[in-house]
């Protein structure tokens, strides 16, 4: 069964647009799942010391209807899982055609396979309000999902349970390889 690919079209403000295309593997009214295979990635993608991303890498996203966050599952080329990537965006719209539409917020977390979460791009986020890049209330929305989510950590309801019965190996099993496009991902940490 040929699995529909979606078009993520991925605004940065002030301007920078995206679109990332990606194959759907799960389409639920609380969560659709989708995966990114063999990517291109260069320079390799570095949180801290450690290589998350790089080339021929696959993640597998997370999209949830009405929050203002999304997440991947962070794997290198050989297929070690590294860690859940959130990025802060504003809910996605979703169109006719598999077309969706977010915007960046800047403000991401990492939570490594082992130890805890932690809060990147602080100063681009601070630089985006500064420029009024982001108005007053995104900007509180964007700092409030933050705190939603490390709560949720603290509590052991983030990341959700999906994000766990959804790896990379099974998600790779529902994918077909011809199905799937690939795409160059902007750097999370940029």
């Amino acid at each position: 069964m040929s699995r529909p690919t979606v078009h993520i079209h991925y605004l940065r403000p002030p301007d920078r647009k995206e679109i990332f295309d990606q194959l759907l593997i799960e389409d639920r009214p609380d969560v659709k799942v989708t995966i990114a295979r063999d990517l291109v990635v260069e320079p390799p993608i570095h949180i801290g010391r450690e290589v998350v991303l790089e080339n021929r890498s696959d993640v597998v996203w997370f999209t949830f209807p009405e929050v203002w966050h999304d997440i991947g599952r962070f794997h290198t080329a050989d297929g070690t899982f590294r860690g859940f990537y959130a990025n802060i965006l504003t809910p996605p719209t979703f169109h006719k055609g598999g077309i969706w539409r977010t915007t960046d917020l800047f403000l991401d977390i990492w939570l490594p396979a082992r130890g805890r979460p932690s809060v990147l791009d602080r100063d681009q986020f601070d630089e985006a309000c500064q420029e009024g890049w982001l108005d007053d209330g995104t900007r509180s929305r964007a700092l409030e999902e933050v705190d939603q989510i490390l709560e949720g950590f603290g509590r052991g309801t983030w990341p959700p349970d999906v994000t766990h019965q959804w790896t990379r190996e099974r998600s790779l099993a529902i994918a077909e390889p011809d199905d799937q496009p690939s795409f160059e991902p902007s750097s999370p940490t940029t």
